[in-house]
């Protein structure tokens, strides 16, 4: 069975501050806001929320069917993703267009700032076939994209009867309050990382223990502090970051951990273990500059796990 993935793909572009974001923005100053940050590293990469998800999903040995809008210049990265065995029949191109990019400055304390221009990804389509793919898919996961393609996609899965997971990220801004509330209803988890709850919870107007009334599972990420998996049978889940050996660029890793969260989802394992496996396959994706980890052993993906948390996880399917 395949897991449904659809978002941006993208190239990312990575620049490094060597100093703090905090200590150059004063909150007395923001009417007045102009600021400069010198990067003396630029590095560019293949990325995309849903690209980064199919391909940690790869990586963990299972089957995504990825959805999404690339440019004229997304070739060579469709390639890329097939000859690591990523469907990419239903990845739209759009020769009018360049295919998304997100420009990522990144402080030495680990904050980031990010612009993203969507590219051909704005003028994207839901693929009108989808149907045929229906058996095959156990999960979905929606991404932030194409603000009203994040919104068919949810409903697609809905009419399928396809359980799905809602990962608003930066376009909890960009939708509106009745759209998030809509999608947070009738998705069967939400995950975001704590800037992003902060912004949902806001704007639907629901805390924790208010959202548990509206869906069953939340999960908020919270970078080198871990996670907190909320979930309406089994309370909250506090996780700590599983430790990586060094620390280069976190930029991807909170895709890798969503890669790891539905694997395990689809593999019908407890809610903590997919938190376990989540972590353990982000804290890969840290040790490196770059969201797309070349390689993975699954036994040392299994084994970091096992260390951080005490807790052997099964094999995965």
């Amino acid at each position: 069975m395949k897991i449904l993935v659809t978002g941006s793909i993208a190239y990312d572009v990575l620049l490094q501050y060597d100093g703090s974001f905090k200590d150059a923005i004063s909150a007395n100053d923001l009417d007045s806001l102009s600021v400069s940050f010198f990067s003396p590293h630029y590095a560019r990469h293949h990325g995309g929320t849903a690209s980064n998800i199919a391909w940690n999903l790869r990586l963990l040995n299972q089957e995504p069917l990825l959805v999404g809008t690339v440019g004229r210049d997304g070739g060579e990265y469709i390639v890329l993703l097939e000859e690591r065995g990523i469907s990419c029949n239903r990845v739209e191109t759009l020769d009018k267009h360049v295919t998304a990019t997100a420009i990522i400055g990144t402080d030495s304390d680990e904050r980031q700032i990010a612009f993203f221009h969507p590219g051909a990804d704005a003028h994207g389509a839901w693929p009108a076939d989808m149907a045929d793919d229906r058996e095959e898919i156990a999960w979905g996961i929606v991404g932030p994209r194409n603000a009203s393609l994040m919104v068919k996609a949810g409903r697609w899965c809905v009419a399928q009867k396809i359980p799905w997971i809602f990962d608003p990220g930066q376009q909890i801004i960009a939708l509106s309050a009745d759209e998030l509330a809509a999608a947070v209803k009738t998705s069967d988890g939400v995950v975001v990382n704590a800037y992003e709850w902060s912004l949902l919870s806001g704007k639907i107007g629901a805390p924790v223990d208010a959202f548990l009334k509206m869906n069953p599972l939340l999960v908020i990420t919270h970078g080198e502090d871990g996670l907190t998996i909320h979930s309406e049978k089994e309370g909250a889940i506090v996780l700590p970051a599983c430790a990586a050996e060094h620390t280069v660029n976190p930029t991807g890793a909170g895709d890798a951990l969503r890669a790891g969260f539905m694997a395990g989802l689809s593999a019908g394992w407890p809610l903590k273990q997919c938190g376990m496996l989540g972590a353990s396959a982000a804290s890969f994706v840290v040790e490196q500059e770059g969201p797309l980890v070349d390689f993975l052993d699954l036994n040392d993906v299994l084994g970091r796990a096992e260390v951080t948390y005490g807790e052997a996880l099964p094999p995965l399917p």
